[in-house]
């Protein structure tokens, strides 16, 4: 599985709570501010992590988002969401829409996350995780 260091990242939250959650989406809302990335994209971005982290915590208990700047011909954040859980059985059908293993869940989580953002990478394997990678470019007018 995909190695995440903490060393190539910008910033780290650990997911163990409900709130740690909230605590998410404020710091990579705060962080796409502070790249210049429009309201609309904000919203886009700390909506993912929100999905991302709930997911950590509703699945695995505990994990973390990691969230860096990558600057190249474009800038664009990247985040990282690791946890150590049950893993995903079937990666293919978690992402479509409708997908869910949650009662009362409408299976949203991950197809609403790679609708959001510019690139979606997943990668898990049974009694051993979950990485998903996302990326949004920031959008120059």
């Amino acid at each position: 599985m995909r190695d995440i260091k903490m060393e190539d990242y910008d910033m780290l939250v650990k997911i163990n709570d409900e709130r740690d959650i909230v605590v998410a989406r404020q710091m990579v809302k705060d962080f796409a501010k502070r790249m210049g990335f429009s309201l609309a994209d904000i919203t886009k971005i700390s909506t993912a992590v929100s999905e991302l982290a709930r997911n950590i915590f509703r699945y695995a208990g505990s994990g973390f988002i990691y969230i860096r700047e990558n600057t190249g011909e474009e800038k664009e954040i990247e985040i990282a969401a690791v946890d150590k859980g049950p893993g995903i059985e079937n990666v293919e059908a978690a992402v479509e829409a409708g997908f869910t293993t949650s009662k009362g869940s409408l299976g949203l989580g991950l197809s609403g996350v790679r609708r959001l953002m510019d690139s979606f990478f997943i990668e898990s394997e049974v009694n051993r995780g979950t990485v998903v990678i996302v990326t949004k470019r920031r959008r120059t007018f």
